[in-house]
């Protein structure tokens, strides 16, 4: 079911919102093979997210990336290397069990899929926080209801 939400106010493109609010947002959890991975689709209700937050005990979850700042295509040694970075940043705040892989993915397919973290427990401040410091144009963000949004950064 989708959330409806006033369109926030950005400096970033409309398009590249849409795009943004289009992609999938896939993270591979720890369990057995085919059984351990979830989508979010911003505004939309996500019963894997839930059980997830309800298992673990958090009340929310971030899905970051530190690919591409600013949505500008770098290096992928370099996107690599940013991913680290982010990865050693995130384990200061929530345990590594918390923490797993991901990748948001163009389903037009026109922007290659970007590494990407879902990190259960890092709460909105914190992901926004994040976000900036790696100079991301946005984060998703899902509280309590298991609704993925999408937090604009400019």
């Amino acid at each position: 079911m989708k959330a409806a939400r006033p369109a926030p106010r950005s400096s970033l493109p409309a398009a590249l919102i849409a795009l943004y609010r289009a992609t999938e947002y896939r993270a591979t959890l720890a369990g057995p093979p085919g059984g351990g991975s979830l989508i979010l689709r911003i505004d939309e209700y996500c019963a894997p997210l839930s059980r997830l937050l309800a298992a673990s005990g958090c009340q929310c979850a971030a899905f970051i990336t530190a690919w591409n700042p600013r949505g500008a295509r770098l290096d992928p040694a370099e996107n690599r290397s940013a991913a680290r970075r982010l990865r050693r940043r995130l384990a200061r705040f929530v345990p590594a069990g918390h923490i797993f892989k991901g990748a948001g993915c163009d389903p037009s397919g026109v922007w290659p899929a970007e590494a990407s973290l879902l990190t259960l427990g890092l709460g909105l401040e914190m992901a926004q926080a994040l976000g900036r410091e790696f100079r991301q144009n946005a984060i998703v963000w899902a509280g309590p209801d298991a609704i993925p949004r999408l937090i604009l950064l400019r």
